[in-house]
């Protein structure tokens, strides 16, 4: 029988926590062994004390406060690994699931030689809308485009291809994570994910999303805007502190690192610049509402498997 480990870093989000492993306690495990790993990077608010207790059998990694994401995802992985995995799924822990959403995901993976594969990432206030799914590199529109009209009924109904898979949930095969290693916590303390399975997708693995295979997340906060922030503050986001949305630094390594090529990344960094001086930056939600967007079903006919 496969061994699955569902391996999750946390940080002081103890209801949310909480509710993601009551959420996969109902998971679907026909054809696999789950084991859960927790990484409880350093939370002061009773976490690892309320997990414990209502979860015996998820396993507590406690950290100090100096993990973040990637490295405590890191820490889980190199356990479950240690354990004797098959995959390792690798998730926030805001969201919670369908109960299927894991079985399809190891029959697709298992369907498909050296492939990643991630669900449908859907919002939990509006589940019938993706939310970070299959987003694709465009280097004149700045970098990764990020779809922001889609819904459960503008997808291919089969699994496709895709060039990248957000780090939200992603089911790795062991094989992949010890032939290409793990999440790069130095360049990457908080954003890990984003030059993962584009990395793998580079080293001649398939990256694939499963639409049956849902989740659903909460959506993501907004962050302070540079322009409110004091001097010091902004010297700080922008240009020392890696683990900030804002970090230019954080943001050029992603680009050079997740683009087809470097020059594209380069390029693509540039441009998102320019496209923001002039209001057209396709990450806002405004940009997005303005302008068309394809179904992605359109979009990636030629990728179905």
């Amino acid at each position: 029988m496969l061994n699955v480990a569902v391996v999750t870093p946390l940080h002081n989000r103890r209801e949310i926590t909480l509710q993601c492993l009551r959420s996969l306690a109902r998971t679907d495990t026909s054809g696999f062994r789950l084991d859960v790993i927790v990484v409880d990077d350093g939370s002061t608010d009773g976490t690892s004390a309320a997990i414990a207790e209502e979860f015996p059998e998820v396993r507590l990694i406690p950290g100090d406060g100096s993990l973040w994401f990637s490295e405590g995802t890191n820490v889980g992985v190199r356990d479950a690994i240690a354990r004797g995995a098959d995959y390792v799924l690798m998730m926030n822990d805001d969201q919670v699931f369908d109960a299927a959403f894991l079985r399809y995901l190891v029959e697709t993976a298992e369907r498909n030689s050296r492939s990643i594969v991630g669900p449908l990432l859907l919002l939990w206030d509006a589940p019938h809308k993706l939310f970070q799914t299959s987003p694709r590199w465009e280097t004149l529109s700045g970098g990764w485009r990020h779809w922001q009209k889609q819904t459960v009924w503008s997808v291919p109904q089969r699994p496709w291809e895709v060039e990248q898979i957000v780090g939200n949930c992603v089911l790795v095969p062991a094989e992949a994570i010890k032939e290409h290693g793990m999440l790069d916590s130095k360049r990457y303390p908080n954003f890990g994910d984003m030059e993962y399975t584009p990395r793998l997708r580079k080293r001649g693995w398939r990256l694939i999303i499963d639409p049956r295979s849902r989740v659903f997340c909460q959506p993501n906060y907004v962050p302070q805007r540079v322009v409110s922030m004091s001097p010091r503050e902004k010297f700080n986001a922008l240009f020392i502190d890696l683990k900030h949305i804002h970090n230019l630094r954080r943001r050029f390594y992603g680009y050079v690192d997740s683009a087809p090529t470097r020059l594209h990344g380069a390029a693509a960094f540039l441009i998102f610049f320019a496209r923001l001086a002039l209001g057209r930056n396709t990450e806002s939600p405004a940009y997005g509402e303005k302008n068309f967007e394809p179904p992605i079903a359109e979009t990636f006919a030629d990728k179905v498997i």
